[in-house]
């Protein structure tokens, strides 16, 4: 599959596009459309500023790899593209987690991907992510925003933003 235009539109206004690089919430530096790396997988570094059209560019390669990342990690899976979009979503902003080391630092080790895999149709699956809305041990409102507007999308396919 590849991302709809729903999971793109949800990514674009939960990132904001800074085309300045800035520190993230755990202080990693960001660009873009919250990029922490280039395409030659340089990290993003204090001072570097970007071109809308090099901050576009930056999104659609590194969206590729996401959305590889979850083709793989639901192999077998038979998804509705609302569904796909809400796991590219959460795992461009947490992670794939692709290394299978059992510890969910991402969508691969996730039980949202165990549940996922196990039956797409659960209505619990999104309670699982709500559960991601967590920053260097605290509870971030914009991420909580993020994960309801991605559990909705995915068990709703309707876009809905929360906002303050």
């Amino acid at each position: 599959m590849n991302l709809g235009d729903k999971g793109e539109t949800l990514i674009k206004h939960y990132e904001k596009c800074r085309l300045s690089a800035y520190q993230d919430s755990k202080g990693v530096w960001t660009i873009g459309w919250g990029n922490t790396r280039y395409i030659d997988d340089s990290p993003v570094l204090k001072g570097d500023v970007l071109t809308q059209d090099g901050a576009d560019e930056l999104f659609l390669v590194i969206i590729k790899g996401f959305v590889n990342d979850v083709n793989k990690l639901t192999k077998g899976v038979v998804l509705k593209q609302n569904q796909f979009d809400a796991l590219v979503s959460f795992a461009y902003n947490v992670g794939s987690d692709m290394n299978n080391n059992g510890i969910a630092e991402g969508l691969g080790d996730s039980t949202l991907l165990k549940m996922v895999k196990a039956n797409p149709k659960d209505p619990k699956i999104a309670a699982e992510f709500l559960k991601w809305n967590m920053s260097g041990g605290k509870v971030l409102d914009g991420l909580t925003r993020r994960r309801k507007s991605e559990a909705n999308l995915y068990t709703n396919n309707t876009l809905e933003y929360y906002e303050k």
